[in-house]
């Protein structure tokens, strides 16, 4: 049986906030009724949105937090002026252990800082990474780091290894996930150095881990492996390019079906199949980004994300919280000796 869960919600953060993180909210309770939510925002804008919805009595506890983090503030804007928002009030709630994991569809920038300086860096972590789950051939990959780094030498691109490696098996259910680096080329001499003395170092470490070498883009859309490392600029690039040309087919595909009658009538017989494609590729069905290596776990769910997406992001913070993944990263990192210094 499942332990009941607490989830702290940035109740004000997204573009559409509050609305749509209350429907989002109410949504992921319909499935855990166990859990409990603590709705961090201006409790008059919240209130009467809670009590609208007679299905969350009980289940949600409003916290008032006056300040809100905007679309345009900086990180240093957002550590400087948020201790009274949404935001900081959601993440601290993680800290305290007044709950088991945080969501917010804020600003990305202010998340990081702001999870970065409440939660901390847990012990062997360099730098924490930004994960993002990726349709492929075969289902969903995890790749990291997508933005948290710009850049990352080898050992951090080993602890990438190591933290995606848990992540896959807590959210994708693999018990043993594979795991490759992202490179130029498949061939050993390929790929700038620090990529290079990873690979040597994963291919050489004690752990039972199902390393595959290198892999290419195309790899990560052909499923290859269920976990692909990089470094933030990389994978950032990636993931943007991903959505571009995920963006661009479903229009290309629009303006095909609907061109001429018997391509309506085309589409019409297809309308299943369109569906299920449809489906695997819309972003509210993997919606989440977790800022991975913390002391605790924040999620950070797309601003624009509808209540399905906010939903989702949710169901992915509170399986997070309920797995072992941050005591097997903690394990795994002692056992190759990771050099980076203690959580400050």
């Amino acid at each position: 049986m499942q332990r009941n869960l607490t989830l702290s919600i940035d109740a004000m953060g997204g573009d559409a906030a509050p609305g749509v993180t209350i429907d989002g909210t109410a949504e992921f309770l319909a499935g855990r009724p166990d859990a409990h939510v603590l709705l961090h925002g201006d409790e008059a804008l919240l209130a009467p949105l809670v009590a609208a919805k007679p299905e969350l009595a009980g289940k949600v506890t409003i916290v008032h937090a006056a300040e809100k983090i905007t679309s345009d503030m900086k990180p240093s804007q957002a550590l400087r002026r948020g201790k009274g928002s949404s935001m900081w009030s959601a993440v601290e709630a993680v800290k305290d252990g007044q709950a088991d994991a945080s969501v917010s569809a804020g600003n990305t920038g202010a998340l990081m800082a702001i999870s970065m300086l409440v939660l901390r860096k847990m012990e062997g972590v360099h730098r924490p990474a930004m994960t993002a789950l990726w349709p492929t051939l075969r289902g969903r990959t995890v790749v990291l780091d997508v933005g948290a780094n710009v850049d990352a030498d080898a050992e951090q691109l080993v602890t990438f290894a190591i933290m995606g490696e848990a992540f896959a098996r807590a959210t994708l259910g693999v018990e043993r996930p594979s795991v490759g680096l992202l490179n130029i080329g498949s061939e050993e001499m390929k790929g700038h150095e620090e990529v290079r003395e990873a690979h040597d170092l994963l291919r050489n470490s004690p752990l039972k881990m199902d390393y595959r070498g290198f892999i290419e883009g195309d790899d990560i859309s052909g499923g290859a492996v269920d976990v692909v490392v990089t470094d933030g600029f990389t994978g950032n690039v990636a993931l943007k390019t991903g959505e571009g040309v995920a963006r661009m087919l479903a229009s290309r595909m629009r303006e095909a079906f609907t061109s001429s009658l018997s391509s309506k009538m085309g589409a019409a017989l297809a309308m299943s199949g369109l569906k299920r494609l449809k489906d695997f590729m819309d972003p509210s069905n993997v919606n989440g980004g977790v800022l991975i290596g913390l002391g605790g776990v924040s999620v950070k769910s797309h601003g624009s994300a509808d209540a399905r997406g906010f939903a989702r992001a949710c169901e992915l913070a509170a399986d997070l919280a309920l797995s072992d993944f941050r005591t097997e990263i903690a394990t795994n990192l002692a056992r190759v000796g990771t050099s980076a210094p203690a959580a400050e």
